[in-house]
């Protein structure tokens, strides 16, 4: 995996940030995974940017010294960026040795764990065979939104009047980003009819959380509505 720098944002710094990593790797440059001739490529570099840009000094500055230092200065990035990677790519280069370079150690991110909570469902209406229910995080007072590190939720429905203990038996409804979910029963499916749903949250990595208890609803005849 390649590194991008971010490097000093004045002509001034790049110089130094680049000289102070010359003066530390080119006495053992194996001690930061390198070998003599990466250390000579860019010294040589490093001299070409410092010649370019005491070039660009107020007295003798000049359009054709200008792009003479932005020459160099790109070429000296790039050169850096592979040296930092050499770097980078030693498992012997301590942290302490990554930063004294100016190149600070890359954060590595902290997984985010399974959901432990169970969402809360509160269904919000009944139309016809639609079913709206609104999900909550129960692991917060405030009960709202997806609990931290939730991309989702999948959502479950059991026709019957009293929820199934086998999960092969429920209907996938889908996967949901959303909190306020719509749920369409099949056509034909009379008004009257027990229903019941359930959902679990999930990470980013598709790990899930316990599901939420069951609640339950009546399907309604025609156009007729209801509201929780």
């Amino acid at each position: 995996m390649q590194v991008v720098l971010s490097f000093p944002a004045t002509d001034t710094g790049l110089l130094q940030w680049a000289q102070n990593i010359v003066t530390l790797v080119t006495p053992t440059p194996a001690n930061y995974g390198l070998v003599a001739g990466d250390v000579t490529t860019f010294t040589a570099l490093v001299t070409s940017y410092s010649t370019a840009l005491a070039g660009c000094d107020p007295a003798l500055r000049n359009k054709s010294a200008v792009v003479a230092k932005n020459t160099a200065r790109t070429a000296l990035k790039a050169g850096a960026s592979l040296l930092v990677n050499k770097v980078y790519a030693s498992p012997t280069v301590t942290d302490a040795q990554k930063t004294a370079l100016g190149v600070p150690p890359r954060r590595t991110p902290s997984p985010v764990p399974a959901p432990t909570s169970k969402p809360g469902i509160v269904v919000k209406s009944v139309s016809g065979r639609t079913v709206s229910i609104k999900l909550s995080d129960t692991s917060s007072s405030a009960k709202r939104g997806k609990p931290p590190g939730c991309s989702g939720a999948s959502v479950f429905t059991f026709i019957g009047t009293a929820p199934s203990t086998d999960i092969s038996l429920w209907k996938f409804e889908g996967n949901t980003g959303r909190t306020t979910v719509e749920i369409s029963f099949p056509p034909g499916t009379a008004g009257g009819t027990q229903v019941w749903v359930t959902a679990f949250w999930f990470n980013g990595r598709k790990q899930s959380g316990p599901a939420a208890e069951p609640v339950t609803t009546f399907l309604q005849a025609g156009g007729v509505s209801i509201a929780a």
